[in-house]
Parts: structure tokens; C-alpha cells; sequence
């Protein structure tokens, strides 16, 4: 059982060369750091939405990458793999790391369409990054439109195409506890997005029983279900992982509401 939280990144990639590699040479990129601070200053100080910063993209990479990791284990193949998008399956990886890391920059420009200005302004971060730990100049290339589309994607009008993509989105709607939740709401302000965000308490990921991944989201008042209705439930759905994830919403230690992939 896995708590999301921020040092979960960290624990994934430091088993992984390839991608503790990949994960130092994002986050001390100078341009990487100004746009997560620049998201804040956008997101919290000015519109006084909930965080969209550092600390926000570590969570969200965290879970990324171990519902990834729970995906292969139970046998669901690589998209990027399947596709010959690239030959190593530790390439791969990658896309949810850096797709998670980098999904919430374009805020730094403006809320309105951030996913997709996101998704442009991460081109040359990418390619400085890639440079760093893979040779092959095509790789590298194909690499990053899939990065690219995994930022893209991780709005809720787009119909995301790999199972990569799908665990960032995925992913960053699993950043909910405890008043961190995705639907963004004034701080400060007393609305159904507020008093539901700090509903929630801890959201844990499991293999499951029938599905590969299990979501268990425990919250301390039934408005909790709010987030799961409203962020979680409209990303799974808009991804290949619709058909991998059950999700329960659990009140006080009770479930109060099950959902489970169609037949």
C-alpha cells in the first residue's frame, strides 16, 4: 500500500538509473524552477487557487510513475513500446516522470489553456533535459512529443492516447488530501471545492483484487465525494487507464461509494 505524497518520486527513481538521471537533470534546471514558482505566484497569490507548484509536481510524478509501475507489473504493456516509439522500456518511463514534473507550467503564463501552453513551453526544457542522458537524436525527438502530449492531455477535453499520458493524468488528480485538491478553489472561501478539498485525508494506491490498480480515497465528511466526482472520476475516464482502476470513497472507515470500470 502506497500513501501519495511528495517523497514518493524519489523512491521510484533512485531504483532506476535511467531515470534518477532523467529526474536530476529536469529539477535542476533553472528555467524548470522559475516556471513551478511562477505557477504559484500565478495560481496562489493572484488568483488564490489551491497550489500549483514544486511541490504539486513532485506529488503528482510520485503517483505517475507507481501507477505506471502497477500497470506493468499486472501485465498492460507499454503504449510507447507497443508503438516503437522507442526500443528501451526504461526510456519509457520517462514520459510519466517528466509529464507529471512539468504538466502544471503553463500556469505560470496564465489559468485559461494552461495545459496546452503548458505542453509548448516544455519543448526546450525537454530537449535540454534528453540531451543529458540519451544519445540517439530520434529518440530524443520522439521522447518529447510523447512528453508533450502527456502535458496536453492532461486537460479534461482531451482524449489522452497512451498508457504513459494516462497515469499523469491520472496521477496528478490522485494530489487531494488534506486541501490539495485539483479542482481549483479560493483559498480562504467557504464553497462545495473548498470544504470538499479539505474533506479529504489520504488517498492510498493498491494493486487490485480485478483491476490492476486500486484507489482507496478516505475522507472525514461525505462533501469529500465532490473531488472524487468532479477531478478524479472525468481523468480516468478520458484515459487508456479507464479499464485498469477501481476507485472507493471512504467515510470515517466506511465506503460510501464504489466505482469500477464498465464490462
Amino acid at each position: 500500500m502506497v500513501v501519495i505524497n511528495a517523497g514518493l518520486v524519489k523512491k521510484i527513481v533512485n531504483d532506476k538509473p535511467l531515470l534518477r538521471k532523467a529526474y536530476e537533470a529536469l529539477i535542476s534546471d533553472p528555467e524548470v524552477q522559475a516556471l513551478w514558482d511562477m505557477s504559484n505566484i500565478m495560481a496562489v497569490k493572484r488568483l488564490k487557487y489551491n497550489d500549483h507548484g514544486p511541490v504539486h509536481a513532485q506529488i503528482a510524478a510520485g503517483a505517475s510513475l507507481y501507477l505506471y509501475q502497477l500497470l506493468l507489473n499486472a501485465g498492460v504493456g507499454s503504449t510507447l513500446i507497443r508503438d516503437k516509439v522507442v526500443d528501451d522500456p526504461e526510456q519509457a518511463w520517462i514520459v510519466p516522470l517528466y509529464g507529471a514534473l512539468l504538466h502544471d507550467i503553463g500556469n505560470s503564463i496564465h489559468r485559461d489553456l494552461h495545459e496546452k501552453l503548458g505542453a509548448l513551453l516544455a519543448k526546450p526544457i525537454i530537449d535540454r533535459a534528453l540531451e543529458k542522458i540519451i544519445d540517439d537524436q530520434r529518440t530524443r525527438i520522439m521522447l518529447r512529443q510523447e512528453i508533450m502530449h502527456s502535458i496536453f492531455c492532461t486537460a479534461y477535453d482531451a482524449v489522452c492516447l497512451t498508457v504513459e499520458a494516462g497515469c499523469v493524468g491520472v496521477g496528478d488528480g490522485l494530489d487531494m488530501a488534506e486541501g490539495r485538491a485539483r479542482v481549483p478553489y479560493r483559498l480562504g472561501g467557504i464553497s462545495i471545492h473548498s470544504v470538499s478539498a479539505l474533506s479529504i485525508k489520504k488517498v492510498e494506491v493498491v494493486p487490485g483484487e480485478k483491476v490492476p490498480i486500486k484507489i482507496l480515497v478516505h475522507m472525514s465528511e461525505r462533501a469529500g465525494i465532490f473531488q472524487v466526482d468532479e477531478v478524479l472520476m472525468p481523468k480516468i475516464k478520458t484515459t487508456p487507464l479507464k479499464d485498469y482502476v477501481e476507485v472507493y470513497a471512504i467515510v470515517n472507515g466506511e465506503p460510501l461509494k464504489t466505482y469500477t470500470p464498465r464490462k
